[in-house]
């Protein structure tokens, strides 16, 4: 996502949006990370006002300018939490768990802040309040990145390789495109995704229905109530194994997606630091060590 460098000294008042390859999703490997060291120059955050907007000051003793955060000290996060194995809220759980969180604990790590999540957010209104700012610093909810999107947030570089899924009953066999795109059949999807955009391009005469999650959409298959559903790979290849087991990715859809962390188009020290992260934990291990966790393989 290339974008111009920008000062971003002056207090803030806004700052702070689809996904997947891989096939089989067997044991969950577990590995331990190791411990990480800080990015030097990371270790700054910004006062927090009554107005939850971020104030900017000296960050090091090199005089560089630090980010802009809600919180002094902590990286707030937004996500619709209903992505398995990407992040998701346990049933009976109140903590969530997945890549995702896991991988946003560590690159927290690596900048010197604490980890924080607000409550599960629809997905298509993540973009719009980390582009409003006051209430979280980064979305990271296997957001792909698209020029549409970068219109009006910033994306950090990319941290994970995905394709999209199409999925449907068992029962039925297998399926075509062909065979779905038709005036009687109807395609589910999650609103405001890339799987969405994928079903009215490329079957224009079935009616997609748009859903708040995936969850909705794969129940809604099992159910009956849609002939398919279009999801990222990895979520709906680990959804038929794990428990809907019942349905099968009938089709890989290759459509060559990378997820980013969203940012503000004002946080320009954030998003490079949150860069300087990333490959961090690329070259350290921990970015395979937690694929190989949450996939069962690295992708």
């Amino acid at each position: 996502m290339q974008n111009k460098i920008q000062n971003v000294a002056e207090t803030a008042t806004s700052h702070g949006m689809s996904r997947r390859q891989f096939v089989n999703l067997c044991g969950l490997g577990i590995a331990g990370m190791g411990t990480v060291s800080l990015l030097a120059g990371c270790g700054g955050s910004s006062k927090s006002g009554s107005d939850s907007s971020g104030s900017a000051s000296s960050a090091s003793s090199k005089g560089t300018k630090e980010y802009i955060l809600v919180k002094k000290g902590t990286l707030i996060g937004v996500s619709d939490m209903s992505y398995p194995p990407l992040e998701s809220i346990p049933d009976g759980g109140t903590k969530p768990e997945g890549f995702e969180i896991d991988m946003m604990d560590a690159i927290a790590k690596k900048l010197g802040l604490t980890m924080e999540w607000l409550p599960a957010t629809k997905f298509d209104t993540i973009i719009p309040l980390i582009k409003q700012g006051g209430k979280a610093d980064v979305g990271v909810s296997a957001f792909t990145i698209t020029d549409e999107r970068k219109k009006e947030i910033d994306f950090t570089k990319p941290y994970l390789n995905s394709n999209q899924g199409l999925v449907n009953r068992k029962a039925d066999g297998k399926v075509s495109e062909d065979a779905l795109n038709s005036k009687d059949k109807q395609v589910a999807v999650q609103s405001g995704t890339t799987g969405e955009s994928w079903v009215k391009e490329n079957l224009p005469k079935a009616t997609c229905v748009p859903l708040d999650d995936a969850i909705q959409a794969m129940t809604g298959v099992q159910s009956g109530l849609y002939n398919a559903a279009v999801l990222d790979l990895p979520v709906a290849s680990y959804l038929c194994t794990k428990s809907y087991t019942d349905l099968q990715v009938d089709l890989q859809i290759a459509t060559g997606e990378q997820y980013g962390i969203v940012v503000s188009k004002q946080n320009v020290k954030l998003r490079k630091d949150l860069n300087a992260a990333i490959k961090a934990l690329k070259d350290d291990g921990t970015m395979s060590t937690l694929q190989k966790k949450w996939f069962g393989t690295t992708l």
